[in-house]
């Protein structure tokens, strides 16, 4: 898998090429919706070939990588099963899989042309857009693959391959798996992180000036851009809504522990014990 057409020059689109370049070997294509953020990502050196033409960049590519917003993707992707060379591999970086992947499958049927495994590398910023792109944004990360019945091997292995070039640890669930797993370590968490800023601004909004690491730390992902994030929320409601609720529960049982130093204590060394178990990446994920 030589050449790459990457739909989509944001952060995660941006990086793929920058992390594709550095790795060497592969001729990397860049499709822009609008003709001004085709020249921009020209002008920023993201690859071999820029354009506004789907067409002309997926033509001949053996991976198309669909780095758009989730609601976009099957638009799009019906545009890439008409302009895909047979073989040719298709995947997504979208953070929400069970309704991508069905609705992509249908698309890229396993004895169609194209071959679709639904990817999401869990790397990502607060920030957004191109200019944030980083070559070195994967290194480290996590990379899900969410494969079903319908997944052919071949292109499965290579998108392991792939991901693994640019530094990423591979694992593979099911989509419905995923979204599951990602609901209480992604999307709630954001969620929780924009409540929080807004509980603050609401009780006390002159609290934001006394801030230190700790709540910087804690509400960095609420930074992020508020229409995306809500089409994610919108797309993975049912595991976002579970997880809520969940928190919920624990919240009204921390409310009962506050007045015993034992429990607390319990409670605090049950969750640095956690805490400090987890395998940490060399990048800020979202």
């Amino acid at each position: 898998m030589t050449r790459l057409a990457i739909l989509g020059p944001g952060l995660l689109g941006g990086s793929i090429a920058l992390a594709a370049r550095r790795a060497g070997g592969f001729h990397v294509g860049v499709w822009a919706r609008r003709p001004e953020a085709a020249e921009e990502a020209g002008k920023l050196g993201l690859a071999d070939q820029v354009s506004a033409d789907l067409r002309a960049v997926v033509a001949g590519a053996h991976l198309v990588i669909l780095c758009v917003p989730v609601g976009a993707m099957p638009a799009i992707a019906r545009q890439v099963a008409e302009a895909a060379a047979p073989g040719a591999i298709v995947t997504d970086v979208g953070s929400v899989k069970a309704s991508v992947v069905a609705a992509l499958t249908e698309i890229f049927p396993a004895a169609g042309a194209a071959h679709f495994v639904g990817s999401h590398p869990m790397a990502g910023s607060e920030q957004a857009g191109v200019h944030a792109a980083r070559a070195d944004l994967f290194d480290g990360a996590t990379c899900i693959l969410t494969p079903d019945e319908k997944t052919n091997g071949h292109a499965l292995g290579r998108l392991h391959q792939f991901w693994q070039q640019l530094g990423c640890r591979m694992v593979e669930t099911s989509p419905a798996e995923h979204d599951e797993m990602v609901a209480l370590i992604s999307h709630f968490p954001h969620l929780l992180a924009a409540t929080l800023v807004n509980v603050v601004g609401e009780k006390n909004a002159a609290a934001f000036d006394f801030s230190g690491p700790g709540f910087r730390d804690t509400t960095r992902v609420a930074a992020g851009p508020p229409a995306m994030w809500a089409e994610i929320m919108r797309s993975n409601q049912v595991a976002i809504r579970a997880a809520a609720e969940a928190m919920i529960e624990k919240l009204r049982e921390i409310t009962t522990i506050l007045d015993h130093d034992a429990s607390m204590t319990e409670f605090l060394t049950l969750a640095k014990t956690q805490r400090d178990q987890l395998r940490l990446p060399k990048t800020p994920h979202v």
